[in-house]
């Protein structure tokens, strides 16, 4: 899953974590998925640090407080994995072409290899056209959410994209309903 747009509030740069604020719908979703046996893993562009509106540490804060938010509502991920840097903007080590800025594979690998993932059965969750482009890219089911930037995505730039996500969803929750569905639809066919 992406995060700022898709399980939490689409602020900009969320440079101190009193800006962070998941959508109350967030919490239901990630334990769902915790309780379908599926991983809760973010996959997350975080590109201030290298543009120097934000350190890691302020990554790390955000990260606990989205850590404990879950926890106080009975849900849990199984990770987080971010990029940092910036192909063009910021100074070494931050400015640097990396494998890991989505819609690059980097996150995905690290986690599939951490996790054991079969990758033909997982999903990509965003709000931006690089999460659905991700998806194809790491050999993923794609799903995208009309919340954070989405809506205005899904309305103003789709003409020019050369995919389509498999599922078009109005949030998070949405997207969890359908693929456990579509699991359960699987596994009993």
């Amino acid at each position: 899953m992406d995060r700022d747009g898709t399980i939490s509030e689409e602020v900009g740069y969320v440079n101190h974590p009193s800006r962070f604020r998941l959508f109350p719908y967030t919490a239901e979703a990630i334990k769902l998925l915790n309780e379908h046996g599926w991983l809760a893993i973010v996959v997350t562009n975080q590109a201030g640090v290298a543009r120097g509106y934000f350190s890691e540490d302020v990554i790390v804060q955000i990260h606990e407080q989205l850590s404990r938010d879950l926890e106080n509502a009975s849900a849990r991920l199984d990770a987080i994995y971010y990029c940092a840097h910036h192909p063009s903007v910021g100074e070494p080590p931050y400015r640097l072409d990396c494998d890991c800025r989505k819609p690059r594979t980097g996150l995905i690998d690290r986690a599939a290899v951490d996790f054991e993932i079969d990758l033909q059965r997982s999903w990509m969750v965003g709000d931006r056209y690089g999460d659905v482009e991700l998806a194809r890219n790491a050999g993923l089911h794609s799903a995208f959410v009309l919340s954070g930037y989405g809506r205005g995505e899904w309305e103003f730039q789709r003409s020019a994209w050369k995919l389509e996500p498999e599922v078009v969803a109005e949030n998070l929750l949405d997207v969890v309903r359908i693929i456990i569905e579509r699991d359960a639809a699987r596994t009993t066919a």
